[in-house]
């Protein structure tokens, strides 16, 4: 791999792992102390999960339902697995990289012995936590951006934990006009590749939504053949609430059957999320007003 690979250590508890594409902050606490020496070897480990999943990628970047033949590597496995669960025929396995590769850096830290861990790729988490461990990560309503509208609360009563963002200005194409759609799921492998999926559903037609085929903005696209949103401009009538309906019903059918635990989806200030999250989600002014 023709990559350069660093390790640098940002802050007294977050190390950082980039290489080509990916970009991890890792974080370890072994009962509230930070376990920067794993971090590091976990920044390491990193490396070589992608080189192995690049080794695949042209199978990777077919569509998931045309893979016949597995290929012989555990995480380009799980990445078809993720795609799959999701339904969508027209997703790659590549809707599910970076989620995998959180999962794989976050499980290499948890089975050695960290109470607590969170693995982020670009903004697409893994969690893990032990018994009595918490979490609290914050959602941004325009993924281009870093403010932040809402947290999402989690807790131990599941270990492994996936919190991931898709959107129109993120790292990957979008077919649909959300800003911001973020899933929770047990695995930020699914939670990955159920984000495409539903920022992908958040659409309607208009011409004053923006579309060009994916290969002519990145000749070297998983999604050949397929439009991808460019820009936005001003919707006719309701069409931006219909794109919404879409959006939250392909995401509550995903949590109907027991793929994800929810999803919160943003166009700038049209907001909605599951009901499932209800318990789990509050919102940035809630938290500062009071309790």
């Amino acid at each position: 791999m023709s990559y350069e690979q660093s390790i640098v250590l940002l802050d007294e508890e977050t190390v950082l792992a980039e290489c080509g594409p990916m970009r991890l902050a890792i974080r370890a606490w072994q009962n509230s102390r930070p376990q920067i020496a794993l971090g590091r070897q976990a920044a390491q480990v990193s490396f070589t999960y992608l080189e192995a999943v690049a080794k695949h990628k042209t199978v990777l970047s077919d569509f998931a339902g045309n893979i016949k033949a597995l290929p012989e590597n555990d995480l380009a496995q799980r990445m078809i697995e993720s795609v799959r669960a999701i339904g969508d025929i027209d997703l790659t396995p590549m809707a599910a990289v970076a989620g995998t590769l959180a999962d794989a850096v976050a499980d290499w830290l948890f089975i050695r012995g960290s109470s607590k861990v969170v693995v982020d790729n670009g903004g697409d988490i893994a969690i893990r936590l032990a018994a009595g461990e918490t979490a609290t990560v914050g959602i941004r309503p325009q993924i281009d951006r870093l403010d932040i509208s809402h947290i999402a609360q989690l807790d131990d009563c599941c270990s492994s934990w996936g919190v991931t963002t898709s959107g129109l200005g993120g790292r990957s194409f979008t077919r649909g006009i959300a800003s911001a759609v973020t899933v929770l799921a047990a695995s930020a492998s699914v939670a990955d590749a159920a984000a495409t999926a539903i920022a992908n559903a958040c659409f309607v037609r208009d011409k004053n939504i923006r579309q060009a085929p994916a290969e002519q903005i990145d000749p070297n696209t998983d999604l050949a053949g397929k439009m991808v949103t460019i820009s936005i401009g001003k919707l006719a009538g309701d069409k931006r609430k219909v794109a919404q309906i879409n959006a939250l019903q392909r995401a509550e059918d995903l949590v109907a059957c027991g793929v994800i635990a929810g999803a919160l989806i943003f166009q700038d200030s049209l907001f909605s999320m599951t009901s499932s999250l209800a318990a789990r989600i509050r919102r940035i002014d809630d938290c500062r007003g009071g309790s």
